[in-house]
């Protein structure tokens, strides 16, 4: 079992034992890019990157927005080790990807790009390489600011979790919604948008399935709230949410975010990670301002798919954009993305968090894993296979 981990171009992998939840470093590659995203492809011998020279809307010591190139690189993954080879030529795309799927044969990479929102399709080749664009046959309804795109397990339709924005001083909110797709041989079709509210105060970020119940789990970004949907019959989804959850303790907070959200491999609880980076001043310099990060772990009733807040556990660090469960249930592992000064005057490194899953499914820390960060460089990504 191998955890992969970005931090700016470089991709390292480690070695994981889940039951000593320990994570030995092996080697790394660079990309042409930042790391944005990968995903495995269903066989576990390919994972596909995608990278960028661009960076999110925001300023800061991001790179530009913009950026000017942008691709998917195929590696060939050894069964072995988990070593990563390059394999082919990577593939061109028309801008910054901010998440990257595979349907559920294998036979297509699905790209979300967030500025402008977009998706395309990709054909995966006989020997595992990214090809050609699959040419869509009419216009998509592809919201504002596409943040995740997920092929629904019967691999009959896709959706496209766009976030929108949040208002500014000088700009009024754009509305979030589910954008749901009919899917075929990688070709997509407008269906429906599931938008309650209109969208506004609706910025939905990610989401993810029970294994066997009919659920979608949806997490709002700067709402701070986890939203169960149904999927019902014909590929569709309830038009509201069936249950609406706090994933704070003390509901919704001030310079908050939520990160990803993860179903356990057994679909008995439900995992979402609460993000506070933001910086106040302190004695003339920035300090973290205060906040929760953390994991929010929910019991999922099995008959209802109600989520029940079992727990939050402090990750040690900032900012854990992303995190990792082990296939078999076992390990969960946090990025925390990003340094932050605090007004000890210590700093906290980014870093790999590593906690056991319990039988219940809570969670226990064990032990941390500081990374390098820098300037444009941040713990971006993490996954295993």
């Amino acid at each position: 079992m191998t955890l992969y981990a970005s931090v700016g171009p470089e991709l390292a992998w480690y070695g994981v034992d889940v039951e000593q939840c320990t994570l030995t470093k092996q080697d790394s590659v660079l990309l042409l890019g930042n790391v944005q995203e990968a995903w495995p492809h269903p066989s576990n011998r390919y994972l596909y990157v995608a990278w960028s020279n661009g960076g999110p809307s925001f300023g800061g010591t991001a790179p530009p927005p913009a950026g000017d190139n942008h691709g998917i690189t195929t590696f060939r993954i050894d069964p072995a080790s988990g070593a990563l080879e390059p394999h082919g030529t990577p593939v061109p795309i028309p801008s910054r990807p901010i998440h990257i799927t595979v349907d559920i044969p294998g036979e297509h990479v699905l790209t979300a790009y967030n500025n402008p929102s977009g998706i395309t399709v990709h054909r995966i080749q006989p020997d595992g390489t990214v090809g050609s664009e699959v040419r869509q046959l009419a216009p998509l309804d592809v919201g504002v600011y596409a943040h995740q795109v997920r092929v629904v397990l019967s691999n009959q339709s896709v959706i496209l979790v766009t976030r929108g924005n949040a208002p500014t001083a000088t700009r009024p909110e754009d509305p979030g919604a589910l954008k749901l797709f009919d899917y075929k041989d990688g070709v997509l079709a407008n269906r429906a948008s599931i938008a309650p509210g209109g969208g506004f105060g609706f910025q939905s970020r990610h989401v993810d399935f029970h294994p066997s119940g009919p659920w979608v789990f949806l997490s709002l970004e700067e709402q701070n709230k986890l939203q169960v949907y149904k999927r019902l019959p014909g590929e569709a989804l309830t038009s509201e949410p069936l249950f609406t959850k706090d994933t704070l303790p003390n509901g919704n907070q001030p310079r908050h975010a939520l990160g990803t959200v993860h179903v356990h491999p057994a679909g008995r609880v439900v995992y979402v990670a609460n993000r506070a980076s933001g910086t106040t001043e302190f004695e003339g310099k920035p300090v973290h301002a205060g906040g929760e990060n953390s994991i929010a772990v929910f019991r999922i009733d099995q008959d209802s798919g109600e989520p029940s807040l079992l727990q939050t556990i402090d990750t040690r660090g900032f900012s854990p954009r992303t995190f990792a469960v082990d296939p078999s249930g076992r390990v969960l592992v946090v990025a925390n993305q990003t340094a932050l000064p605090t007004r000890d005057g210590k700093i906290v490194p980014a870093s790999l968090s590593v906690f056991r899953i319990n039988d219940e499914g809570t969670l226990d820390f064990v032990r941390k894993y500081d990374a390098e960060t820098g300037p444009g460089r941040s713990l971006f990504w993490t996954g295993i296979v």
